[in-house]
């Protein structure tokens, strides 16, 4: 089955956001964010939990309505026109959601009913959906008897089986292992490459490198939004080094001594990065002379300080970071 894509309207963006804003009671949990996402584009929505990923996918889902600003998504608006959405996108929630007591082939006929594809186009769209999700030899298997990586392959498979212009993924691997975290992307790009727009939530820094643009939130604000390269590359205040040491925790808490934002410090921030430390220290300085001294005043030494091209773990950190440092 060819996998195509019908046009909604003439605007270049498929989804369009302006100054949205998500109060529950005195709780603001999406504060005023603006964005706009390319038709045709993987567009990654980064930041921890609770920082209102999930409250702005549900608004743009038609789920939730906004407390005020503007949205349009597929050239229908999220205040007044939330079930045209519903009809137009592809949806699949942080928590599995379909039905475990079915088979995968059953859970594929429900959501056809669900998305109202005619009876006659059900059979084809079923089985693309099986070859994509390569689940053709699970077709009979019950639901809950299936592992972490297959259900999200499953609900993939059932959020496009009307063929979406544009796909939501709220945090899609959340809870898998690393390869089918992996193979889902696979699916993702797959997806993108015959034109549907992907708009995915994650908190994985390493799945924020997979896509085309990202917009990475802080406590419902979006603190920096671009490419991941010009992200690394224009969004760093400072330059990253990382340390390699046996003494890795001990290292870290010395270190956090000689953090601080006056001028004259060279050391503005430390944080463990798997198995050794990044240091943000100031824009041209050169920390070798002095950070090895002072960790070797503790008996710890260094095997290894140099300087590397931050990854966009270190420039989120650094934003959040740099907000109560007023560098921002």
């Amino acid at each position: 089955m060819k996998f195509s894509i019908e046009t909604k309207e003439a605007s270049d963006w498929a989804v369009e956001i302006n100054d949205l804003v998500k109060t529950f009671g005195s709780f603001t949990a999406v504060n005023r964010i603006s964005l706009t996402v390319n038709r045709g584009e993987i567009f990654g929505f980064l930041g921890p939990n609770g920082a209102g990923k999930s409250t702005t996918i549900r608004m743009l889902c038609g789920i939730l309505t906004p407390t005020s600003g503007r949205g349009i998504v597929a050239g229908f608006d999220i205040f007044t026109q939330a079930e045209k959405i519903k009809q137009n996108i592809g949806y699949m929630s942080q928590k599995f959601s379909l039905y475990e007591d079915l088979t995968v082939e059953e859970n594929l006929n429900f959501y056809s009913g669900i998305y109202t594809i005619p009876a006659a186009v059900i059979p084809e769209r079923k089985e693309w959906a099986l070859e994509m999700a390569a689940l053709g030899e699970k077709r009979s298997t019950i639901t809950r008897n299936l592992a972490g990586g297959w259900k999200q392959r499953l609900a993939l498979g059932c959020a496009i089986l009307h063929e979406p212009s544009i796909l939501f993924l709220d945090e899609p691997t959340s809870g898998v292992d690393p390869l089918s975290r992996r193979q889902f992307w696979d699916l993702i790009y797959e997806m993108a490459g015959k034109g549907v727009t992907i708009f995915v939530t994650t908190h994985y820094m390493d799945e924020a490198e997979y896509c085309d643009r990202l917009a990475l939130i802080n406590q419902g604000k979006i603190i920096a939004l671009g490419t991941p390269a010009e992200l690394k590359s224009g969004r760093m205040p400072e330059d990253v080094w990382e340390l390699e040491t046996d003494r890795l925790i001990e290292a870290m808490g010395v270190l956090k001594k000689e953090t601080g934002s006056a001028p004259e410090s060279i050391l503005k921030g430390v944080a463990v990065f798997g198995n050794t430390l990044h240091l943000a220290a100031a824009k041209g300085a050169d920390p070798t002379s002095s950070l090895p001294t002072r960790l070797a005043r503790e008996g710890i030494s260094v095997r290894r300080l140099e300087k590397i091209e931050p990854s966009l773990e270190d420039v989120f950190v650094s934003l959040v970071e740099g907000k109560n440092r007023t560098l921002l």
